[in-house]
């Protein structure tokens, strides 16, 4: 980027330098000036004589003064001014790489902690969060694109099956078609709720995260039954200030997560609201097989499954459920904790502010 034509500032400086250094000398020999003037008494009539000779002699040593004053100034303030001002270089330096897209150069400014410092350390801090943000867009992009490529391709292919083979049942083309169909609406739609709380683009109201689990709960009890899963709700009512429908989509998926990711008969999920010092809390716990304690922390990320990569039958899921409650959870400025249960199964944590 071309800098517009003028005084740079290490010039600017140097000349300020300069110019205070020479005032400061001339007013320093008007006072000599005027100090000479006055120790000559004048008792004759008439206006104040000068000294004899004063100004013969001292007029090129003034000037000899004045001209060693403006070298040294111009001299020493750009000296100065280059010390002073190359932190500030290396600052424009990485601004200037991360505008050129380059986010990984990081300034790590030594020297004594001032103000230089400072700005260092924060546009280091702004660049390591710009680039964690940029890849995880870049690999959320990437497997969206993958994932809603695969609806597509597999209606494609059925058409074209469908096409070439006359004598194919034409119900079990629609039946397919419409699970691949359902599919992809489904993931298209929680694409935009990620989306939606991400930009924190809804309006605050009260809610009770008990009524929430409540209803969450009522309404996946079928799901629960078919799986012989025993779902449970208990608690207190814990209040927070947010979107009534994020809320409940955050504990619904948390409910279908502990349902769907269980054991395959007699498991259970504990649902478990109430305050907690300034915080409401939402607990969810079920039963379920063994998690590795690295595969934990990694559930949050879109499309990563816990399990298999792609399930069958109802609430197959699109990898996003985890993902959408750690963004919900965001939105609303709170904490989600996943911990994973020795016996088997996970524990869920979400503290909302009350």
């Amino acid at each position: 980027m071309d800098r517009r034509r003028g005084l740079s500032l290490r010039l600017k400086l140097t000349l300020s330098y300069a110019g205070f250094l020479l005032l400061a000398g001339a007013l320093l020999m008007v006072l000599l000036w005027v100090l000479l003037v006055r120790s000559f008494p004048d008792r004759a009539p008439g206006p104040p004589r000068r000294p004899p000779g004063l100004l013969a002699v001292g007029g090129p040593a003034a000037a000899t003064a004045v001209a060693f004053l403006l070298f040294f100034g111009l001299l020493g303030g750009w000296v100065l001014a280059g010390r002073m001002l190359a932190p500030l270089n290396r600052i424009t330096d990485a601004a200037r790489r991360a505008s050129d897209g380059s986010l990984s150069h990081r300034i790590r400014m030594d020297g004594p902690d001032d103000e230089f410092h400072e700005l260092a350390d924060v546009l280091d801090t702004m660049l390591e969060r710009l680039e964690s943000q940029v890849t995880e867009q870049q690999r959320f992009a990437a497997n969206a694109s993958h994932e809603l490529r695969t609806p597509l391709a597999i209606s494609q292919t059925l058409l074209d099956v469908a096409r070439k083979d006359p004598t194919w049942d034409r119900d079990e083309l629609i039946e397919r078609l419409h699970v691949v169909n359902t599919r992809a609406i489904d993931l298209t739609e929680a694409l935009l709720l990620l989306s939606r709380s991400d930009r924190r683009s809804f309006t605050r109201e009260p809610v009770d995260l008990s009524l929430v689990a409540e209803e969450a709960a009522e309404t996946l009890l079928p799901l629960a039954e078919r799986r012989g899963i025993k779902l449970g709700v208990a608690g207190e009512a814990a209040r927070v200030t947010g979107s009534a429908e994020l809320v409940l989509r955050m504990v619904t998926n948390l409910v279908q997560n502990a349902i769907v990711h269980n054991l395959p008969a007699g498991g259970t999920v504990t649902v478990h609201t109430g305050p907690d010092e300034d915080a409401s809390v939402v607990r969810v716990e079920n039963t379920g097989p063994p998690l590795p304690p690295d595969l934990v922390p990694t559930l949050t990320e879109p499309f990563h499954r816990g399990t298999k990569r792609t399930r069958t039958g109802e609430h197959a899921g699109v990898g996003l459920g985890l993902a959408i409650v750690a963004s919900i959870v965001r939105a609303h400025d709170g904490t989600l904790e996943l911990a994973a249960r020795p016996e088997g199964g996970l524990v869920a944590t979400v503290r909302l502010p009350r």
